[in-house]
């Protein structure tokens, strides 16, 4: 695979007199005359308010819009897993596999999309995005049981990779640096919000309604916004020939695969799971192991699936481990607390969904106005108090107890909610700043890819704890109710902990150097 960052339409512009050839791009490159605009080179300064064309904020608000409606599927389930326990007959272990594969999944498939960004055009890249996903709501909706609704939450997950890595790169090339803050400021709703509402929209639906009809209200939206996208979106990189290189694609799904599935499996692994915890992580290591050494081979080439050379940069390193922390401790937090509220507290689905509204709410408020403060001051302003916020509201919900008060867990999550608004969007924005602009494909892959399997592994990490020690206590005469409690007091304590590497980062991203070569405009 010859890799290069297909948004980087002025690499193959030869000069500015001359059009690009690749805007006539054969078929098989995936190009059509439909939305297709000649390119032309970056001017040489942008407009002193930083305002886009209104062409490219068309195409950055489709894929916001478009973005936001998969997110939130992410971690739809979450509030249901009580509910299916019942109806499905299964395990609270098997049930976060729901929202565990959708991570995974989106894991495996990100490295997958620098590839098909390379080879296709936009438009038809989204068009594949917003199809599969549509294809895997209607799967689940029809889903006669578990295993056919895991199919269907698979093959959503396969069109929300696409997205994300197609958004990010599509800013990264279009908008300026010194207005990349209130950009990112957005898409930190996509990737913190979304997820966020998710529990109160499907504690709502579960109220009045069987769980299908989480799918099935989600599915006309999906496809409202495949037919706007498939007539108004915009080609905005420049299509070529490539080749996949397919080990790397087998060595990363046994990688993330491996681990993720051995997390999930320390959890089952005191009800007698059987297969030992330790086969799958142990493989998943040593996939990882090859993976990576795949690639540092390769990218000599310039034909890895993912370019470890976003790593040379310090700031993306930094930022990329504060990112997986902290996306560990939302996914975790967020499934972790619908399962409190519900079966320790007794409350039913709708109010655990409503108690997550007010930090979704705030984090959405929150991000354009923390990206403009970027672009003001920088990142640590931001980071360092956003990060002691989220350690402090950890460290509390190590106390709660079978008899703690809802309105203390609804206080607690507004403030990691307030905490995490002040983190995601500055380290977003320093990371994929840190990075040369022929790698922004890789960036945005491996943020993707990161955030993903940080979620993942947040995910089965804080249910496995939760589940040994709740289960533990029981065996020792506790009481149901404060064997959960202490269980999930356990995982707030192991989060707690992990977390403490993201406040140490904080204290060390910086504002990214400006890129010398202005983004190539859409004209």
């Amino acid at each position: 695979m010859t890799q290069s960052t297909p948004s980087r339409v002025s690499d193959a512009i030869p000069s500015p007199e001359v059009p690009s050839p690749g805007a006539a791009a054969s078929p098989e490159a995936g190009s059509t005359t439909q939305n297709t605009r000649p390119y032309s080179p970056a001017p040489s300064s942008s407009p002193a308010d930083g305002a886009l064309p209104p062409r490219d904020k068309l195409v950055i608000t489709l894929l916001l819009i478009s973005a936001f409606v998969v997110i939130l599927n992410e971690t739809i389930m979450g509030v249901a897993i009580p509910r299916l326990v019942e109806d499905l007959g299964i395990t609270v272990g098997a049930g976060q596999w729901l929202s565990t594969a959708f991570m995974l999944t989106m894991a495996v498939v990100i490295p997958i999309t620098g590839y098909l960004l390379q080879r296709f055009n936009t438009r038809p890249v989204f068009m594949a995005a917003m199809g599969l996903f549509s294809l895997g709501t209607l799967i689940a909706a029809l889903a006669p049981g578990f295993g056919v609704l895991v199919v269907g939450r698979v093959v959503q997950a396969s069109g929300t990779a696409i997205m994300m890595p197609l958004l990010m790169t599509t800013v990264m090339t279009l908008v300026p640096p010194a207005s990349r803050g209130k950009i990112m400021g957005n898409i930190s709703i996509v990737i913190s919000v979304a997820p966020a509402l998710g529990p109160t929209i499907s504690g709502a639906i579960l109220s009045v309604l069987d769980w299908r009809w989480m799918f099935w209200l989600v599915l006309p939206i999906s496809l409202a916004s495949l037919a706007v996208g498939s007539s108004k979106m915009q080609n905005v990189t420049e299509p070529r020939r490539s080749a996949i290189d397919v080990p790397s694609v087998i060595l990363s799904a046994v990688a993330f695969g491996g681990i993720i599935y051995g997390l999930s499996q320390l959890g089952e692994a005191s009800t007698g799971s059987a297969v030992p915890a330790w086969i799958p992580l142990v493989a998943g290591i040593v996939g990882l192991g090859l993976f990576i050494a795949r690639q540092l081979m390769l990218q000599r080439q310039d034909a890895a699936l993912l370019d470890l050379r976003v790593f040379a940069s310090r700031n993306f390193t930094i930022s990329i481990v504060a990112i997986a922390v902290s996306m560990m401790a939302l996914f975790g937090t967020i499934i972790l607390i619908p399962i409190y509220v519900q079966t320790v507290l007794g409350m039913d689905p709708l109010i655990s969904g409503l108690l997550l509204l007010p930090g979704g709410l705030a984090m959405g408020l929150l991000g354009p106005v923390v990206g403009r403060i970027y672009d003001r001051r920088g990142p640590r302003v931001l980071l360092v108090p956003g990060a002691f916020i989220v350690s402090a509201v950890f460290w509390s919900m190590t106390q709660v107890t079978e008899t703690t008060p809802v309105q203390l867990v609804l206080v607690a999550h507004v403030f990691l909610s307030i905490g995490l608004a002040l983190m995601f969007t500055p380290l977003l924005t320093s990371a994929l700043g840190s990075v040369k602009r022929n790698l922004y494909s890789h960036g945005s892959a491996v943020f993707g890819t990161a955030q993903q399997l940080a979620g993942a592994a947040g995910t089965a990490l804080f249910i496995s704890v939760m589940t040994i020690q709740s289960t533990s206590l029981a065996r020792t005469g506790v009481a149901a109710d404060a064997a959960l409690a202490g269980g999930i007091r356990a995982a707030f304590l192991y989060g707690a902990i992990i977390f403490l590497l993201a406040v140490v980062a904080s204290f060390f991203v910086r504002t990214p150097q400006q890129d010398d070569d202005a983004p190539t405009p859409l004209h």
